[in-house]
């Protein structure tokens, strides 16, 4: 089972650092911007506390309909889980599935938000 090939390996491999992306997209627009040169560091630390502050929430929701999304697409073309008798016959490995791609991206977001993009945030001088 722990084939690259398999599908629940595929899926996690794919769709949990994409969930975690997308919810640290609060912290990282601003350094994209000033990495890209499309705006002065202070821009980036004013976008940041706006961002991060007031609308990380959304980021954070948004990361997770993701996972919630790319899970229920995979259940429904890879393990064929397409009724509720379908999903109470496979409600372990459902489960399973559930709770280790919700471990996963929050670990993966807490490394890419609090370690990844924090050090790029202070050698760029952000916050």
């Amino acid at each position: 089972m722990s084939d690259s090939t398999d599908p629940d390996v595929w899926f996690l491999t794919r769709s949990v650092p994409v969930a975690a992306f997308v919810g640290g997209l609060c912290c990282f627009v601003p350094v994209v911007t000033v990495l890209l040169g499309l705006g002065t560091v202070s821009y980036a630390a004013s976008l940041t506390d706006l961002l991060y502050g007031r609308h990380v929430w959304a980021f954070r929701a948004a990361g997770l309909a993701f996972l919630l999304a790319a899970l229920v697409a995979h259940l429904y073309v890879n393990e064929g889980v397409c009724s509720v008798d379908a999903a109470v016959r496979r409600r372990r490995k459902i489960l399973n599935l559930v709770v280790l791609s919700l471990s996963l991206a929050i670990a993966a977001y807490v490394i890419w938000l609090y370690v990844i993009v924090e050090l790029i945030g202070l050698a760029l001088g952000i916050w």
